[in-house]
């Protein structure tokens, strides 16, 4: 997948977008947040979902201990805020801006709500996404549950190769050109960022990846 602009092969911001749709292109804006800003909190009323124009975007949440649990990191392109739709009330969730420059577009829940009940193709397409994303959370979940760092790390290389991978016709390796930094891995995968580079060096030595700021090669 090299394109980070679409969801089975349609453009989630051209289909979603409510300034895409003339009846309600007049009462829509976009929100622009600098690096650190959120855009809701935990218990904040769940009233809108949010399509990422420009950006990333960390999901997460809190611990009682003031630990903090990263559930995902998002970007340009996708959509978040989702548990909306299917009528959760607050959130159980934060989200944060990661960059500066963030600009997000809002879209009511009734107006989505609105736009699925016009049109099925278009509810079948965000009903299937929810699919995804949920079992997504959940598998990524029951590896950092039960598995070992190495083997969290080596599974999610896998996860980023579907989305963002492709072979090398060169060499054979699978080329992973992905968003995130190291300390975004760390996060998503429940290690610390010392321990993730240690981790990727050992890996490196033992040729079974190579990597440098913009690209992780599986050898």
């Amino acid at each position: 997948m090299k394109n980070l602009w679409f969801f089975d092969n349609v453009n989630l911001f051209n289909l979603l977008c409510p300034h895409k749709f003339k009846n309600y292109k007049k009462c829509h804006a976009f929100d622009s947040y600098n690096k650190s800003d959120y855009i809701y909190f935990e218990e904040d009323a769940a009233n809108k979902v949010f399509l990422i124009e420009k950006g990333k975007i960390k999901l997460g949440y809190y611990t009682e201990d003031g630990t903090e649990v990263v559930k995902a990191i998002l970007s340009k392109g996708e959509l978040f805020g989702e548990k909306a739709i299917l009528g959760e009330e607050k959130r159980n969730e934060f989200a944060q801006s990661l960059d500066n420059s963030t600009s997000i577009c809002p879209i009511g829940v009734n107006v989505l709500h609105d736009l699925m009940r016009d049109n099925k193709t278009f509810s079948l397409k965000i009903y299937k996404f929810l699919g995804l994303r949920f079992k997504k959370l959940e598998r990524r979940l029951q590896l950092i549950l039960f598995k070992d760092t190495r083997t969290r790390f080596l599974e999610f290389m896998k996860e980023l190769c579907e989305e963002y991978g492709y072979d090398c016709e060169k060499t054979g390796d699978k080329v992973i050109k992905h968003p995130y930094t190291q300390k975004d891995i760390a996060s998503l995968i429940g290690t610390s960022r010392s321990n993730l580079n240690v981790l990727m060096n050992e890996l490196k030595e033992e040729n079974i990846i190579n990597f440098n700021r913009k690209e992780i090669r599986l050898l």
